[in-house]
């Protein structure tokens, strides 16, 4: 018997189809004579806890620290314990296995980490498929390979999953038994990705409350040609003054360039004009699904993530929603009639953008090789019933439709004119857009582009393709426009995201940072970010939970706790630099014993010299007192996913104190409302 372990239940199904046979549904798996395809919900098993080594670690000591337990155990994860048994008796069993593991690190541990912690010593082969359609399935099944060549990937994910595990551990009670010591009431968690994501909002709150103002100039210049007239900005020559950003910032030269242009002969240099093509933007990934939608109606990602959720799996209507892929198998593209059905027969109000669809159109999205462990979030061929969604869902599952719909329009076509104008030695220029097909931009009449301001993109939509080059005019006037210079923006969810996806970008050791862009150069949005599509939105809500970030309108802002907690943490765990550094290392990482000499090696260079450093030191972190009764607050989330402040005597037998006060962005506000003491009674008498 052959046994196929999938990942997840829908590619057990695909598995299912791909093999073509008459399988019957068992209780936890298909079965067709000597095919068996069982599946697995994610990582079916565990490491093991430091208590589960030891008891005496379940309370947190100061002197147990650090601590590292090779070689590390695993136990079944309690929520998935009924299908690890499935699996268990099946490789009982069998003959050989099939890891159908996502094709990457973590889909190769997966189902190596299942075998391993059984014993499994029979033959195993490794299927990669990344595109649930059937021939791709059928094609990746007749090549399957020897599982051996593989295994190397799943180590790597191992080797990251213990470290971070022990870089965790041990560095989060480090810092809250310190906290402690001083009064503090929360806990104090460290991780690889989250600290860093807490490093980006504190240096960019940071420079946006310590940016001074400066100012910079532009010369503009209005210039007449004929019967045409229109304004073109100064070009900055060679020799000019200029500031670090590349802008003019000498008054007194501005003032003499407008002075020496004003009513002065004028002639067009160049006049270019050519004809471009605007293709329709891809369909989503995860990230930027969680961008846009937090962009458009403020949803939060954990939002996104549930939504697309019950949109794959309730009403099967959406393909893999955690994918960070934005492309298409070539072989999807056979199928693309049978989708545009769909969306027409599901979506209110796509009926008729459905209709001027021409599925012959093979557009950049439908590209097997960049196409990664998933594809792209696009509608399936399942008609749903659109009144049973939420509002929430129709919004989403409209916008996904969209912009597969998009693929199967004419790109966007305009002419782009640029002119330079003479004036002298001095040169003044313009660009100009004329649409000429709307293309797929009709889709997209009411959307905003984009709600980011770009100051050196002054793009006119006038027509002037009727200038020539030579032609005389004059500047009939010239001015200087004065401007400051502007802070960096608080981050909002869609910029805090973005930034998520080109970490490498605040990586302080450029080596490190190209060799983050390295491994991301085959994905489309990725430029070397941290974390996962399947874990940033949790990772940043973790941040909020415990009182680091906080919401002040639409910016995402740390508060004090965050801020303090920041400037007493090394730099090598507030930067990105670490997941470099891991990433470049765990390249050598072949088997089990260089996977404990990477832990090994994280722990001599980082926690525990950081453990050493801050026995030795002062830890502060910021408390509040009670006002009722001088015992500490601590910030607590309500049955109202609210946060509030109470008093620590909350459950004192003794003296208990029921004090409350309102959360102002993670520091104690005004006192809490008592609520309303509901009237004995009916409330009216007979």
């Amino acid at each position: 018997m052959k046994l196929f372990i999938a990942e997840k239940p829908e590619l057990a199904k695909a598995i299912v189809a791909g093999l073509g046979g008459d399988f019957q549904r068992k209780d936890g798996y298909y079965v067709d004579g000597d095919n068996v395809v069982t599946w697995c919900y994610g990582h079916m098993l565990q490491l093991c806890d430091p208590e589960d080594y030891d008891v005496k670690y379940q309370k947190w000591n100061l002197e147990d620290l650090p601590f590292c337990f090779l070689p590390a155990k695993h136990k079944p994860n309690p929520k998935t314990d009924k299908q690890l048994k499935v699996i268990k008796a099946l490789l009982e069993k069998s003959d050989s296995a099939v890891n159908a593991g996502d094709p990457d690190d973590e889909g190769q541990l997966l189902v190596d980490e299942i075998l391993r912690f059984y014993d499994y010593k029979k033959p195993v082969h490794r299927v990669l498929i990344n595109d649930n359609n059937t021939k791709v399935v059928a094609k990746a099944i007749a090549s399957m390979e020897d599982n051996k060549k593989f295994e190397h990937l799943g180590y790597r994910a191992l080797a990251r999953s213990i470290a971070d595990q022990y870089f965790g551990y041990n560095l989060s009670r480090l810092y809250t038994l310190l906290a402690q010591a001083y009064g503090g009431q929360d806990t104090l968690s460290v991780g690889r990705v989250q600290t860093p994501i807490l490093g980006l909002v504190v240096r960019r709150d940071k420079q946006n409350a310590g940016h001074k103002v400066d100012y910079f100039y532009n010369v503009v210049g209005d210039f007449k040609f004929d019967d045409t007239v229109f304004t073109a900005k100064y070009l900055i020559a060679d020799n000019d003054a200029v500031n670090d950003s590349g802008k003019l910032n000498d008054a007194d030269l501005v003032k003499e360039i407008a002075q020496r242009v004003n009513g002065k002969a004028a002639e067009i240099i160049s006049i270019k004009t050519s004809s471009k093509n605007e293709k329709a933007p891809l369909p989503f990934s995860i990230i930027k699904l969680q961008q846009e939608a937090s962009k458009k109606w403020g949803y939060k990602p954990t939002e996104v993530d549930a939504i697309t959720q019950n949109l794959r799996e309730k009403h099967q209507l959406i393909t893999y929603n955690r994918s960070d892929c934005q492309y298409l198998s070539d072989e999807q593209f056979e199928s693309a009639p049978l989708v545009l059905d769909a969306i027409a027969a599901t979506a209110e109000g796509m009926q008729a953008e459905v209709a001027q669809t021409d599925s012959k159109i093979k557009g950049r999205v439908f590209n097997s090789s960049k196409v990664s462990a998933h594809h792209a979030i696009v509608p399936t061929e399942t008609v749903g019933d659109f009144n049973a969604l939420s509002e929430q869902e129709k919004n989403i599952y409209l916008m996904i439709a969209r912009a597969y719909v998009a693929q199967f329009y004419p790109d966007r076509a305009y002419d782009e004119t640029k002119i330079i104008v003479g004036v002298g030695v001095d040169k003044f220029g313009l660009t100009s857009n004329i649409e000429t097909a709307e293309g797929w931009k009709v889709l997209y009449r009411n959307e905003k582009d984009s709600d980011n301001d770009d100051d050196d993109k002054d793009i006119s939509s006038e027509d002037f393709r009727q200038l020539t080059e030579t032609m005389k005019g004059v500047c009939s006037k010239a001015e200087v426009t004065k401007h400051e210079t502007k802070p960096p923006k608080l981050y909002t969810m869609t910029t805090l995201l973005g930034d998520l996806t080109r970490a490498s970008k605040y990586v302080k050791d450029k080596n490190l940072a190209e060799i983050l862009k390295e491994r991301d150069k085959d994905k489309a949005g990725e430029s070397g970010g941290i974390g996962t599509p399947a874990t940033r939105s949790s990772i940043v809500e973790g941040l909020f939970d415990r009182g680091f970030l906080a919401e002040k309108g639409k910016n995402i802002v740390s508060t004090e706790l965050g801020k303090t907690f920041y400037d007493q943490l090394h730099d090598i765990i507030v930067y990105p630099d670490m997941t470099a550094i891991w990433h470049e290392q765990q390249q050598d990482i072949e088997d089990i014993e260089d996977v404990y000499d990477f832990v090994r090696g994280m722990m001599e260079d980082v926690v525990n010299p950081e453990v050493t450093r801050l026995k030795k030191e002062v830890f502060k972190i910021p408390t509040y007192d009670c006002d009722v009764c001088g015992r500490k607050l601590k910030r607590t989330k309500g049955k109202d996913d609210k946060f509030f402040w109470g008093c620590s005597g909350y459950q004192d037998e003794n003296d208990p104190c029921k004090n409350t006060l309102e959360d102002d962005n993670g520091k104690p506000g005004a006192k809490s409302k008592p609520k309303p003491k509901r009237k004995k009674g009916f409330g009216f008498k007979l």
